[in-house]
């Protein structure tokens, strides 16, 4: 099973990743993650990934699906992937769907965490006290939120025609979006 969870920064998408990991013996496909740990490297895209985060922008898609790529086409990953986070824009939803349909699998459910401004920066500020991400700055949240929310709009109407596309209130309380999704997925 191939599960995609997006919303914006601090939705909890991590959260319910990490749940839905142990649930059914996945493997989460975090491209923040996967990020951190180039800038970690210190290697030469590390180096431009940093830049593009400070300045509260995406990192650019080619290195984002390079990365992707390599998981997708892991065979003791197949049919056990959880984005968590991607896609971002649309460029990297087609990408993901030629990736998936060129190694004979696909996405059996899409869930969008939506969560407003206000709950994003009280989840941002109680992360940066508890994790001591770097990249929780609380203006650079910002950024990266609206430009989240104005680049993932194209994501949004491209999955929503999907029949296995489910919005959920990211309000809410951890447990609670864990049952909304237990629910889609036990029908």
């Amino acid at each position: 099973m191939n599960i995609i969870i997006f919303g914006p920064p601090g939705a909890g998408k991590g959260t319910q990743a990490k749940y839905l990991l142990k649930k059914f013996n996945g493997f989460q496909i975090s491209t923040g993650d996967m990020l951190r740990d180039e800038i970690t490297k210190d290697s030469e895209i590390g180096k431009r990934i940093i830049n593009n985060m400070n300045d509260g922008k995406f990192v650019n898609d080619e290195i984002v699906n390079k990365l992707i790529e390599n998981c997708i086409f892991d065979p003791e990953k197949k049919n056990k992937l959880i984005f968590d986070g991607y896609p971002r824009s649309l460029s990297q939803a087609k990408n993901l769907d030629f990736l998936l349909e060129s190694s004979d699998q696909k996405i059996d459910y899409i869930f969008f965490l939506n969560v407003d401004k206000d709950t994003i920066i009280k989840r941002i500020e109680k992360r940066k006290i508890i994790e001591k991400r770097s990249d929780d700055d609380l203006n650079t949240i910002l950024k990266r939120y609206d430009t989240y929310m104005e680049t993932t709009k194209p994501v949004l109407d491209f999955y929503s025609k999907n029949p296995n596309f489910h919005e959920i209130d990211g309000s809410l309380k951890i447990d609670e979006i864990t049952r909304k999704i237990e629910t889609f997925i036990n029908v």
